[in-house]
C-alpha cells in the first residue's frame, strides 16, 4: 500500500482528506517543527519521502538532510529526539509543521534542546530591522546557549 496518495486535482489536493504531499524539485518539503506545550519554534529542516513516510510511520522525527545528503533520525548521536505529538500540512501540501515533546540530551539529562550550536531552539539571533548607517545589517543574540555542543556530539562538533 502507497503511504502518500497522488496528487491529482486541486479538490483533492486542498479539500480532501488523503495525504498528497508536494515535494520540491530536489525531492524536499519544508518541515517547520515547534514545541508541543508552549509553540515555540525550535527550527526548520526538510524531509523527503523516506523520512516525511518514517516520521509518520514511527512518531520519531526524521529529516532529510541537505547539506549532508543522507537521512537524519532526530536525536540519534545527541539523544534530543523529537517525538511528533501532531502533524499539520497546509493548504496546498507543500510544507509540514510539526508540534513535537523533546527528548533529554544523552551527555546532560536536564538539557532539552533542538539546536546543534547549543542553544535551545535555531532562533537565537534577532536581524536588526531598519537601513543600517554602515555595513551590513546586524544580528542580536537573543537566546542563551543550554549545552556544550563538543560534549554532547564530541569536540568535532
Amino acid at each position: 500500500m502507497e503511504m502518500f496518495a497522488n496528487r491529482t486535482d486541486h479538490d483533492q489536493i486542498e479539500e480532501g482528506d488523503r495525504f498528497a504531499p508536494k515535494f520540491a524539485d530536489d525531492g524536499t518539503i519544508p518541515c517547520v517543527t515547534t514545541h508541543a506545550d508552549t509553540g515555540e519554534v525550535l527550527m526548520v529542516a526538510y524531509m523527503n519521502a523516506e523520512s516525511l513516510a518514517l516520521t509518520v510511520e514511527t512518531g520519531e522525527v526524521h529529516y532529510w538532510s541537505r547539506s549532508r545528503n543522507k537521512l537524519w533520525k532526530k536525536g540519534e548521536s545527541s539523544g534530543m529526539t523529537q517525538k511528533v505529538r501532531q502533524m499539520l500540512v497546509d493548504c496546498d501540501q507543500d510544507c509540514i509543521v510539526l508540534k513535537v515533546d523533546l527528548g533529554a540530551a544523552s551527555a546532560d539529562p536536564g538539557v532539552q534542546a533542538s539546536c546543534h550550536v547549543g542553544y535551545r531552539n535555531c532562533f537565537y539571533r534577532e536581524v536588526e530591522l531598519g537601513r543600517p548607517d554602515t555595513g551590513p545589517v546586524k544580528l542580536k543574540f537573543v537566546g542563551e546557549k543550554v549545552f556544550d555542543p563538543g560534549v554532547v556530539y564530541g569536540e568535532s562538533a
